[in-house]
């Protein structure tokens, strides 16, 4: 059978899609999934998604890392399927669909996509080290602030933290950060893909709302460079809940084609 995909990046990182609205793909066969996204034996791609019908919203997103497995909420990865979903029709440039975490709104500026995040509850501080923070943004994350990021070894660094006893079974994203002078970087490693990405959606919100707790931000955007572009994070904190979070940055159509299955 031959299957119509789609390629999207929203700062670097990639993603297949592929309308499922008629619930051709067979979404319970992992190992396919898993190869679609092999960049030398596939597609490639950090992840694939599928936007299928749904009564409550414009449309469901089911998303699957590269491993195959589906996963949490990615947030570039919404970004790029509102933009997908906008170009079929099958919304128009304000819209809402379901995603694993709930409903999501997004707001469609040409290449640019606003998307609306879930709120965040609680944000605690690692038992060991002070200025690292776990949070759940829709995925789960690990925020260290380092020193000079783009020296790091991220791949060991991130191991430490991914597969200790805390954290291996149900595994977590690891984020590192470097914040001088109001400039925020970062750079993710991602579970599911196993290794750095060039940007990640729910670890920029992640990011974001870990600077605006050490630096007691109550409101406001938060710019991220990450490796693959900027992004920004806006929100709102009340009652020790960050709410209105929007994540918004760039997500443009890659290329288009169909793959044999």
């Amino acid at each position: 059978m031959k299957i119509v995909f789609y390629k999207y990046q929203g700062t670097g990182n990639d993603f297949v899609i592929i309308d499922n609205r008629e619930l051709i793909f067979p979404k319970e066969n992992h190992a396919l999934i898993h190869q679609l996204c092999d960049r030398k034996f596939g597609i490639g791609a950090d992840g694939l998604m599928l936007l299928e019908n749904t009564p409550d919203s414009d449309f469901r997103m089911v998303y699957y890392n590269a491993d195959g497995n589906e996963s949490t909420m990615c947030g570039n990865g919404g970004r790029c399927i509102s933009a997908f979903a906008y170009t079929l029709g099958v919304t128009q440039e304000k819209g809402n669909f379901i995603a694993i975490d709930g409903l999501h709104q997004f707001e469609i500026n040409n290449d640019i996509v606003r998307l609306q995040m879930i709120d965040v509850k609680e944000i605690k501080q690692d038992s060991i080290v002070a200025d690292d923070y776990v949070l759940f943004t829709g995925s789960p994350h690990y925020v260290s602030f380092r020193s000079d990021i783009d020296k790091l070894d991220i791949i060991s660094e991130a191991h430490k933290i991914r597969y200790n006893e805390t954290f291996s079974k149900e595994g977590i994203n690891v984020n590192f950060v470097q914040a001088d002078n109001g400039k925020v970087q970062m750079r993710t490693y991602e579970r599911g893909v196993e290794d750095e990405t060039l940007s990640c959606g729910t670890g920029t919100v992640a990011v974001a709302l870990c600077f605006a707790t050490q630096n007691q931000l109550e409101k406001g955007t938060v710019d991220i460079q990450t490796p693959g572009g900027q992004l920004a994070v806006s929100f709102v904190l009340e009652n020790n809940i960050f709410t209105e979070v929007w994540l918004e940055g760039a997500a443009k159509q890659v290329f288009e084609g169909t793959i044999q299955i």
